[in-house]
């Protein structure tokens, strides 16, 4: 009996679909259960549950969907959800720039779909990936995106679907799923006292805030505050 043969290409790319899929699924966990406590709230603030896919699909940044939710009224107050998704989502230009010395020989084409799978989680994984092996890989990076992608996107529906039938999910810790996920994430990146700097700046700003300022404002302003500490940083090295 005959075999195809497998080319090294062919090996490679299945090589790094499998890598991306190892490395994908504790973070997928972590999407289902803060994506289900997301679409049962998003139903709460008055969202349909088909409403809620096309936002996290469209928009998907978790950090902000989960700020403006967290602030929605009836009506929306526009300008504040606005402020709030566009300073919190600021971020993702430092991220492409990290990403940027290693995606920027590659089509602009192929950058600019890469760039809408980015979110924290994605971009996370492959840069610790990619400054591992010192080589970026966009069959890695693709596999990553899109399965997490995905996953959030289907457990948001699911979350608005269920809607009322799961009740509130906090008493049963969901909301603290997000954050512990992205903490895991940036313990790994974790390079030096002073590059932690901005993380610390971010958090009192939006404690502060937060006890202060009523609504949603600590986020942006942590937001901001984090990402003007991390531009004067790397200016003074």
């Amino acid at each position: 009996m005959s075999y195809p043969e497998i080319t090294s290409s062919e090996f490679s790319t299945k090589y790094e679909i499998k890598r991306g899929v190892k490395d994908s699924i504790p973070v997928m966990i972590g999407f289902l259960t803060f994506g289900l406590l997301f679409g049962s709230q998003a139903v709460r603030k008055g969202l349909t549950f088909l409403e809620v896919p096309f936002m996290t699909g469209s928009n998907y940044a978790g950090g902000s969907e989960f700020a403006a939710i967290n602030v929605w009224t009836n009506p929306p107050a526009i300008l504040l959800i606005l402020g709030i998704t566009l300073l919190i989502n600021c971020r993702h230009i430092l991220m492409g720039a990290t990403l940027a010395p290693w995606i920027m020989k590659y089509p602009k084409r192929k950058v600019f779909y890469w760039l809408f799978l980015m979110s924290d989680e994605t971009w996370a994984i492959s840069l610790s990936d990619t400054q591992k092996r010192r080589n970026f890989s966009p069959t890695y990076y693709i596999t990553v995106g899109w399965l997490l992608y995905l996953t959030w996107v289907i457990s948001t529906f699911m979350g608005a679907y269920l809607g009322n039938k799961i009740g509130d999910l906090t008493k049963f810790g969901f909301d603290m799923a997000f954050p512990a996920v992205f903490l895991v994430i940036l313990r790994s990146m974790w390079k030096s006292h002073r590059m932690s700097i901005p993380w610390i700046v971010s958090l009192l700003v939006s404690v502060i805030s937060y006890v202060l300022i009523p609504g949603g404002w600590y986020v942006p302003l942590g937001t901001l505050a984090g990402a003007v500490t991390a531009w004067f940083i790397v200016r003074s090295l």
